[in-house]
């Protein structure tokens, strides 16, 4: 009986260490590793943009996790990936969280999001040639109209939603909605103000003209769903950051 009792105990101990080890946040194996590991697509002006000719990142998102990971004590690793695995990487555990990402129902069904920090709207556009073939939302959901974006990204549904009579062409990344509209093979695209502003100020498009602004959304870092103990790390960190005056300072600095 001793012995029976003996060898529960030992099984109960060892279901209980696998689980505090099952249990362990990301944010302890940020400390112990020294590392942040960080999803980021660097296709996202000016929120991340990678240099291939230096795998170097630049933007926004990009000052925010630095930011995090010096607070953290510390080195940051920035992890490629794209919008259409996006969700999965910080899933399967491959980074301990993304850059900035459109908070929506989808995405909270199998991540978590951190406190949010700057918002976007949608508007659609065209090249500068083609502004006066549209007025308005209407007269882009037409059959004739090709509208491009991006596989995985929120404007892919947004665009399905809006413009079902449209002709849809969808691309993977690294290719973007808007090069398709520049190269010619479409005809509009839709994007965030933030990111709409700077291909203004670099490409001839615009604005589709009386196109309100659509889908007001929130901008979040994705985490793991169930690891509350980096959840509440992170959003009290957004909260200093915030009382502190740090975010302001980095969208005046990228013109947000």
């Amino acid at each position: 009986m001793k012995q029976f009792l003996k060898a529960a105990a030992v099984a109960a101990f060892g279901l209980i260490a696998a689980g505090s080890a099952q249990a362990q946040s990301a944010l302890n194996d940020i400390l112990d590793s020294g590392v942040l590991k960080v999803g980021t697509t660097g296709d996202w002006n000016p929120m991340t943009l990678r240099d291939p000719a230096t795998n170097s990142y630049k933007g926004f998102d990009i000052d925010i996790m630095q930011e995090l990971a010096k607070d953290l004590g510390v080195s940051v690793e920035f992890v490629p990936t794209d919008w259409k695995t996006l969700v999965n990487g910080v899933v399967a555990g491959k980074y301990h969280m993304t850059g900035s990402a459109s908070i929506s129902p989808a995405r909270m069904k199998v991540a978590g999001f951190s406190e949010s920090y700057i918002a976007v709207e949608m508007f659609p556009y065209t090249t500068k040639d083609k502004a006066d073939r549209f007025d308005g939302y209407a007269s882009i959901n037409q059959s004739d109209v090709k509208v491009a974006t991006t596989l995985g990204t929120s404007f892919e549904k947004n665009v399905r939603d809006w413009f079902p009579d449209a002709d849809i062409k969808v691309v993977e990344a690294p290719a973007r909605g808007f090069q398709e509209v520049l190269a010619g093979r479409s005809d509009v695209f839709i994007t965030s103000n933030i990111e709409g502003a700077t291909l203004e100020a670099k490409f001839p498009v615009v604005r589709v003209k009386n196109a309100e602004a659509r889908a007001p959304t929130p901008i979040a870092m994705l985490l793991p769903q169930s690891d509350q103990v980096w959840i509440n790390y992170v959003n009290n960190w957004v909260k200093i950051k915030q009382a502190q005056g740090f975010f302001e300072q980095t969208k005046a600095k990228w013109g947000l």
